[in-house]
């Protein structure tokens, strides 16, 4: 029988009805408007046939046995003199009719659930950068202390629905098990679900277990039930890695969600036009995608898209460009033509919380939200290209998250929302701030933002004229000190942290 320890704790420590940081409440966010669609149908068909083409004349290579025995079994031509594994449509077909078109996930706080999938909209927290900055400490390597405050962040906002994989790299701990310290603090200081590394099938059983535990469960009672998710990021142009392969099997396995995204930059990794580049990403994500369903039919999986383009003067990355955005629009029409919940990002490449970063978060949000995204990656805390987690730019993010939330808000319409009678109440010339219509709303007619300040200059001057970066530090320390961690039963952590200690033993006697 499974034990029933989710702990519910907070949902964050600021709400509308009270607290330091006026904040939205926890919700699940939907996108009822319809998805923009920048391809029409016969492009959409050139694009398809292009990827197909790929897939059984190109092929992808791989570097697993397993996974090239698996596609064996499922008809694919494998030539495993190259590694390169062929498949037809046929293959891709029969495959996508198990894909579930929408699944939820668990974390600890079953009050916390998110449904992928739909018009359900989720912002994830940043994962991945060896850096982090604030303008308090500056600029330094990742380390154990920041990645728990950036997970209390999380926590703490309500906009944040989900934790990326290892917001900072703690750089202090060993390579090889520091994930389980990352693992332990996004279960300890949040009550959200986590995406795993899949870098090697332990390191997604480690996920998968820490979080069953968290839950009072077996990992097989989470099988129905998923709780963490992962990233397969593919290896552009058309490689897809030994490591990545044993970490997909183990979360299909276990019917944890996989999200298969490769990683295309124009002029780099794909060809330089964007019809060829997102021709690429649809065949190496659906790849992926077959293959979780190979391994266990009906497993949760999500199309990933993570297109942009590269400065071709320099070769750097660049992100929140027109082409980026397009991209994000396209790969949401391509989930949706094959029924698969799709992920995508609002990168930004700035090396600074400035009018670019900015600029650039706010144009690839908007291509995410256009293009029906389900999850947005790296939502939150993404600066210089993914290098970095900064604390401002998390709290800029948060911002232009609320406030997206906030136009996705269906908009309240009948005769009362219409305001005849208040408009005829007011004499012509005169205005409506009195007015009754008014005064019945004046608390919640509008959006109130927790970055922007609306002061006339003078106010604004007489306050210390704090410019919104400033604003920014100031907020994130506020949200630090007022924090609170969820509770968790004790057993729990008793447990939690025998599974650490245990795991890292074998791993540092070479078990895997």
């Amino acid at each position: 029988m499974a034990r029933d320890r989710r702990g519910g704790g907070r949902r964050g420590k600021s709400g509308r009805s009270g607290g330091s940081i006026d904040q939205l409440p926890w919700q699940q966010v939907k996108n009822t408007y319809p998805a923009f669609e920048l391809l029409n149908p016969e492009q959409m068909d050139q694009l398809h046939a292009t990827s197909m083409r790929i897939l059984s004349e190109a092929g992808i290579r791989v570097m697993g046995e397993n996974v090239m025995g698996i596609f064996e079994a499922a008809g694919a031509i494998v030539d495993r003199e190259t590694k390169t594994i062929r498949i037809d449509e046929s293959i891709i077909k029969e495959a996508l009719k198990t894909v579930p078109a929408e699944f939820t996930l668990t974390g600890r706080n079953q009050d916390k659930r998110i449904t992928l999938g739909g018009n359900n909209v989720t912002f994830g927290l940043v994962a991945g950068p060896p850096n982090v900055h604030d303008c308090v400490g500056g600029r330094r390597a990742g380390n154990l202390i920041d990645y728990q405050n950036f997970i209390k962040l999380a926590h703490h906002f309500n906009a944040i629905h989900l934790i990326g994989n290892q917001v900072t790299a703690p750089l202090e701990l060993p390579a090889n098990n520091r994930h389980l310290d990352t693992y332990l603090a996004n279960i300890t200081y949040a009550d959200l679900s986590f995406h795993c590394s899949a870098i090697g099938r332990g390191r997604a059983l480690d996920g998968i277990n820490m979080m069953a535990i968290s839950r009072g469960q077996t990992p097989e009672e989470m099988k129905d039930d998923p709780g963490v998710i992962t990233i397969i990021s593919v290896n552009s142009p058309r490689l897809f890695d030994d490591a990545m392969g044993d970490g997909l099997i183990a979360m299909a396995e276990y019917g944890q969600p996989v999200t298969v995204t490769p990683f295309t930059l124009m002029g780099a990794m794909t060809p330089v036009t964007l019809p060829a580049a997102l021709a690429q990403q649809n065949a190496e994500a659906l790849f992926g995608v077959v293959l979780t369903q190979l391994v266990n039919p009906g497993t949760p999986v999500m199309y990933g898209s993570f297109t942009s383009n590269v400065d071709m003067r320099s070769g750097a990355p660049a992100f929140g460009t027109p082409e980026n955005a397009k991209a994000n629009i396209v790969g949401g029409q391509l989930a949706r033509r094959y029924g698969i919940p799709y992920r995508t990002s609002n990168a930004n490449a700035s090396n600074a919380v400035d009018l670019q970063a900015a600029y650039e978060t706010m144009m690839a949000t908007w291509g995410a939200v256009l293009g029906g995204a389900n999850t947005v990656y790296h939502a939150a805390g993404w600066l210089e290209g993914g290098l970095t987690a900064s604390y401002e730019k998390f709290i800029l993010d948060v911002e232009i998250i609320q406030n997206m939330i906030e136009f996705l808000k269906p908009m309240k319409f009948d005769t009362d929302e219409l305001g005849f009678d208040a408009i005829q109440s007011v004499p012509t010339g005169g205005h409506f701030f009195g007015a009754e219509h008014t005064m019945a709303r004046y608390e919640t007619a509008f959006y109130r933002p927790l970055l922007s300040d609306w002061q006339n200059y003078e106010n604004w001057e007489a306050a210390g004229a704090k410019d919104a970066l400033s604003r920014a530090t100031g907020l994130w320390q506020q949200a630090l000190h007022d924090y609170e961690e969820p509770a968790m039963d004790p057993a729990v952590r008793e447990e939690l942290d025998a599974y650490v200690a245990r795991r890292k033993e074998e791993i540092g006697s070479g078990e895997p």
